[in-house]
């Protein structure tokens, strides 16, 4: 069950992040609701994740979790029931993989989501939340996350402005470690490329805009340092990055401007990313030796190119998330088959046991080495016996038509009369 961006509104997912941030982690509240066995929790930004294994009553469960987000979140039922989404089975694992493996994230191919998945499965098996089934669950979800980064090149390719301008100051600088930032104006798609940008390694970012106070508000976020906007040309020649956004009319930053500052920067690289329609930077800037200058064009060509890329790419992935979901469900299918599989071989080891006991007067005249090689014989000959339909029947498991194999053994071997013996043996 969970509430994502494309199901919920940000006014939503604000109100059921608190989740999070209490001291009292929500799955001590998840694991006593009755007919809960196994729970794991997810929370990020963009979503609310609760994937649980029911025993019973699973209407009533979902009612209770529902209750429990709609509580915390202090949501009216019907939001609830309007922005949730409930998935159940092969479609609710399936779901997980594409979670993890960031087919589901807003910006898709996003590397923070596999960290946040992981530390969330910590999390669930720190608090014993996960058991047998969750873990294997997310055991295949993070293998499957790992094939898709590896496999294909779903990370490797910018989809949006912002973080386009970010891979472009990566190629021509190399890295962006130590590297600072001078970001004028105030606009989102500059705020939020400042933001890629320190996320890449960017020590240092000053903030320029023509009202200082919202300049300092910016910087106080970003923890930068705020300017004025008649002290650009100083700024310049001690920047490495430039993003530009204010709403000016005319250009902010002239040709004359990057030439002095480049001379005085003893002609280190600048790069310039001029988002603002209309331009902030003066064209005729990108004649410049050592100067690199990219306006929305250049970034919005990049990204319509890579989009493309990235759509073959995650074809490529949902590919492997089929494969891995194939593979995790041909291990759950042969779960049906173990307690008779179990039963079966319990029954023919309490056989042996049995005759072993009625024939112990005349193997007491064998010497040990002699009684351990029969006993090791009789095993040997029972389990070569069983092989075959203990491999026939997780066969049939596989393809999913298991269940009369399994009621015809029950019933040939008598297995229903050997469970009901076993509480009062």
């Amino acid at each position: 069950m969970g509430l994502n961006h494309k199901t919920a509104p940000l006014d939503i997912r604000e109100k059921l992040s608190a989740l999070c941030r209490e001291g009292h982690h929500p799955l001590h509240d998840f694991k006593v609701i009755d007919g809960i066995k196994e729970v794991f929790f997810l929370s990020t930004c963009n979503r609310i994740e609760v994937l649980f294994r029911v025993d019973q009553d699973t209407e009533k469960v979902i009612s209770l979790v529902k209750g429990f987000l709609q509580q915390k979140g202090s949501l009216p039922a019907e939001e609830i029931n309007r922005y949730a989404y409930v998935l159940f089975n092969e479609q609710a694992v399936r779901h997980l993989f594409r979670v993890a493996a960031s087919l589901d994230s807003m910006v898709i191919g996003e590397p923070q989501i596999l960290g946040q998945v992981k530390e969330a499965y910590r999390e669930a098996v720190g608090l014993h939340g996960a058991g047998i089934l969750l873990n294997k669950i997310l055991h295949y979800a993070l293998r499957t996350a790992k094939r898709v980064r590896t496999e294909t090149g779903i990370a490797s390719h910018a989809v949006s402005v912002s973080y386009a301008a970010v891979e472009l100051a990566k190629k021509i600088f190399g890295t962006l470690a130590k590297k600072s930032v001078l970001l004028v104006g105030a606009g989102d798609m500059a705020e939020l490329a400042a933001r890629h940008l320190m996320e890449s390694g960017t020590t240092r970012i000053v903030i320029a805009n023509r009202t200082f106070e919202n300049a300092l508000h910016l910087a106080d976020q970003l923890k930068g340092e705020a300017a004025h906007l008649q002290d650009l040309e100083t700024h310049l020649q001690n920047t490495d990055i430039v993003i530009t956004s204010t709403g000016a009319t005319n250009y902010v930053i002239s040709k004359q401007m990057v030439a002095s500052a480049l001379f005085r920067r003893r002609n280190r690289l600048l790069f310039l990313i001029d988002i603002a329609v209309p331009r902030d930077i003066d064209p005729d800037v990108a004649s410049i030796n050592n100067a690199y200058l990219y306006n929305i064009d250049d970034l919005q060509d990049i990204v319509d190119g890579n989009r493309v890329i990235r759509q073959k790419e995650t074809e490529r992935a949902e590919t492997i998330i089929t494969e891995e979901l194939h593979a995790y469900l041909e291990w759950f299918n042969a779960l049906e088959a173990v307690p008779t599989i179990v039963s079966l071989k319990e029954k023919t080891d309490n056989i042996i046991s049995r005759e072993w006991e009625k024939s112990s007067s005349w193997l007491q005249t064998l010497q040990d080495d002699d009684r351990h090689h029969i006993r090791a014989l009789l095993s040997a000959v029972v389990n070569k016996i069983l092989h075959d339909p203990f491999v026939g029947l997780k066969g049939k498991t596989a393809d999913q038509n298991a269940k009369p194999y399994i009621a015809a053994i029950r019933d040939m071997f008598n297995l229903e009369e050997e469970s009901s013996k076993k509480p009062s043996e």
